[in-house]
């Protein structure tokens, strides 16, 4: 009776495990994409060339995160999306995207 009982719960604590390690994962990712975002916009921000702020970028975001940047007037957005998770083919669609904006002068 038991061992019934252990056999219906473990799926559940299993699938409870896999959720709660994958909220972790994508708050992770999330912090790292906008670490990456603000040093991209300090970086333009201090006159940093495109393939400066694509070092920079990628250090602080990691090599997987993708680089847009966006100009309106003396203002530059910062938008960096990365993968929560890479290696697994379900969870390569989920991304996540910091943001950061910041005064650079022209």
């Amino acid at each position: 009776m038991v061992t019934a009982e252990i056999a219906f719960a473990l799926p559940a604590v299993v699938l409870v495990l896999v959720v709660v390690l994958s909220l972790v994962a994508a708050s992770m990712a999330q912090m790292r994409a906008v670490d990456a975002a603000r040093a991209g916009a300090r970086a333009i921000a201090i006159g940093e060339d495109g393939g400066g702020v694509d070092r920079v970028v990628a250090r602080v975001g990691g090599k997987d995160a993708e680089l847009t940047v966006e100009r309106d007037g003396e203002w530059v957005s910062v938008i960096v999306s990365k993968p929560v998770v890479t290696g697994w083919d379900l969870v390569d669609q989920l991304r996540v995207r910091g943001t950061a904006t910041a005064w650079a002068e022209p």
